[in-house]
């Protein structure tokens, strides 16, 4: 691996996805930078899996959707539930966009298809590095990078992103506050491979008395199941995730786990950068904004920030653009975030409910707005992404 250079354009902290995407456009207009990551390696396991419209279009001028598409399975619906009753369908094959729909692929994918992408581009990501000391002065920041049994490295940059994921060093060394709350319960994610009775073209968020699940298709024979337990167990079993079908899932016709592919307990948080910049250190990703998974928008809200900071920063590097562009991109996609951890919030708190009264309440409420056309219209639009593009426009200008 080639040695890290000592000064660069941009420094990067943080080889997810949304790291790998801001380091492909910088290296797709020809910035300089330096992608470092803590991991030795990048992680094997799924983790999120949604890809939304907006972003199938966005990672299109970094020539990665048609790979994404590859690897991946189209869903062109999402349905509520209550058990066997369909309370309401958001569908997403009648959105305008070339992408009408939903694409499941494993994070694991997603991250390897972009690093390919950063390869062919000239780009490397360079392991592992945790971020020490940083020094902001008026035409650069020093930044100091730290690995296990050799020496520090310092890199000199005019900027530095925090993609570093909700417990970001980088945010940490800016004193930029992270605002909001954990959820009471745990949550379940797990893929396995079982005997499904409803086809597999859908999304489906189950309500239930003692939580939520939500069912999803992948790739192959795989689904991911996601779940609000009170008290998760550390790496959930086939007979914990069968329990929760069993109690949440359809009735009439009920589904049978017979392999687990990974598992994993988590919690969530919904929190929000106070601000996604501090001078020339700058947020991107879970490090700017954390939230439920419902809705799948976390990964692609972090892409779409990577591609609208790649843009701005590119633009000063490249074509001498004033650095109000940067707060501009502040503005648009915090406000986007803000919305997100909002919408996400509601859907949580909603799908949760404890009281037999409270539930049957939301669920005539459910059916009755999705008996509107215009609202599951809407929902599907949100979902998608498709709201940001204005957004993602004015933070490129």
């Amino acid at each position: 691996m080639p040695e890290v250079p000592a000064t660069t354009d941009v420094v990067i902290v943080g080889a997810g996805p949304t790291g790998l995407a801001l380091a492909c456009t910088l290296a797709a207009s020809g910035v300089s930078f330096v992608l470092v990551d803590r991991l030795v390696e990048a992680a094997n396991t799924s983790r999120a899996a949604v890809i939304h419209a907006r972003t199938l279009e966005v990672l299109d001028d970094l020539q990665v959707t048609p790979r994404l598409h590859e690897q991946g399975r189209i869903v062109s619906r999402f349905t509520v539930r209550d058990r066997d009753r369909v309370l309401a369908t958001i569908r997403f094959d009648s959105l305008p966009t070339r992408y009408p729909y939903t694409l499941m692929v494993p994070q694991q994918i997603t991250e390897a298809i972009l690093l390919q992408r950063l390869r062919e581009l000239g780009g490397t990501v360079h392991r592992p590095y945790s971020i020490g000391d940083v020094r902001q002065g008026e035409d650069g920041v020093l930044v100091t990078l730290d690995a296990d049994g050799a020496p520090a490295h310092t890199v000199r940059a005019r900027y530095l992103v925090g993609a570093d994921g909700m417990h970001s060093a980088v945010r940490e060394r800016a004193g930029i506050g992270f605002t909001g709350d954990k959820y009471a319960q745990s949550f379940v994610l797990a893929d396995v491979r079982m005997d499904w009775p409803i086809p597999a073209d859908e999304v489906m968020l189950f309500f239930a008395p003692d939580g939520l699940v939500v069912v999803a298709p992948l790739p192959g024979d795989d689904y991911r199941i996601v779940a609000t337990m009170d008290d998760a167990p550390e790496v959930p079993g086939l007979d914990d995730v069968q329990a929760l079908l069993d109690t949440r899932g359809p009735a009439a016709r009920a589904a049978r786990v017979h392999e687990m592919v990974w598992s994993s307990r988590f919690r969530v948080h919904h929190r929000l950068a106070d601000r996604y910049r501090a001078g020339r250190i700058l947020l991107a990703g879970d490090a700017a904004h954390v939230h439920s998974p419902a809705g799948g928008q976390g990964m692609n809200t972090g892409i779409q920030d990577a591609l609208v900071l790649g843009r701005a920063l590119s633009a000063i590097a490249r074509d001498k653009a004033d650095e109000r562009v940067l707060d501009q991109y502040e503005a648009t996609r915090r406000r986007v975030a803000e919305r997100v951890v909002a919408f996400t919030h509601r859907m949580t708190k909603a799908a949760t409910l404890r009281g037999s009264r409270s539930r049957a309440v939301r669920n005539a409420v459910v059916r009755a707005i999705g008996r509107v056309p215009a609202i599951p219209r809407a929902l599907a639009t949100e979902l998608s992404g498709l709201n940001n593009r204005e957004a993602i426009a004015a933070g490129a200008r």
